[in-house]
């Protein structure tokens, strides 16, 4: 299983990006798909998770800013992020908790992450 992250960048204080983030390889099903955020010499922030059922949490630092979003006939996950602030970069980076079959089994696969850069 692999999953290829895209759509980071360079915006000013205010823009917005739309992080994708698509899974490929043998996959029976994908349950929570999340994205994290890391800054270097921090440790790496959860920031927003959606279920296989459509439920979403964010960190508080993004409420109301940023919205997670799957499309899950792709294996894909989104994040849009408005408002954007300098304090909002980071490399981000999806996770997904993929169901494969033969055996039954479950692992957390990790994107490559994708830099944001937020000027002010």
């Amino acid at each position: 299983v692999q999953l290829q992250a895209s759509g980071g960048g360079l915006v000013q204080a205010g823009g917005s990006l739309r992080l994708s983030c698509a899974a490929s390889g043998s996959i029976l099903s994908i349950d929570d798909m999340d994205w994290y955020r890391q800054v270097p010499g921090e440790q790496r922030e959860l920031v927003a998770v959606i279920t296989n059922g459509g439920s979403t949490n964010y960190v508080d630092s993004v409420k109301g800013r940023f919205t997670i979003s799957r499309d899950s006939a792709k294996n894909t996950v989104y994040l849009q992020m408005n408002s954007l602030k300098p304090e909002d970069t980071a490399v981000y980076y999806c996770k997904m908790g993929v169901i494969q079959m033969r055996p039954i089994r479950r692992n957390d696969y990790w994107g490559q992450g994708t830099q944001v850069t937020v000027s002010s």
